[in-house]
């Protein structure tokens, strides 16, 4: 289920009209020449998180968004609308169903003169259909 989630996840985030405005690419994994702001998934693990009566994991997903700016708060407002459209996807996924979506942690640094990253760890709790 996490290669499904994922894409589910990467489809969800890119089909958001202001998210799509303000990003140049919402990709799996670093895009090679795409200048910032862009957002990744930079990685992903699962773990059992079956029952008696379905399979299941836990999925834990680090989204990167790479942007530009020397105040620490530059990319205060996407970040918030990445959150809120995270938190947002939808429980019914093909093969799947999402049971709990939790934030994990987040953490920003300046990269080089204006350069910033910020890494978003959210923790996807899935049953398998039936």
């Amino acid at each position: 289920m996490e290669v499904p989630l994922r894409a589910a996840l990467l489809d969800w985030l890119s089909t958001d009209a202001g998210l799509a405005a303000d990003l140049n690419a919402v990709v799996e994994e670093a895009p090679a020449r795409t200048s910032p702001p862009w957002l990744a998934v930079a990685a992903s693990a699962a773990t059992d998180w079956g029952c008696k009566t379905a399979p299941g994991q836990e999925v834990r997903v680090a989204l990167e968004l790479h942007c530009r700016g020397d105040r620490p708060d530059a990319a205060g407002d996407l970040v918030a609308r990445i959150m809120a459209r995270v938190e947002s996807l939808p429980r019914a996924q093909t093969g799947f169903a999402v049971v709990i979506k939790r934030f994990l942690r987040s953490r920003a640094e300046q990269r080089g003169e204006s350069s910033r990253a910020i890494l978003i760890e959210y923790a996807f709790r899935l049953l398998a259909d039936q």
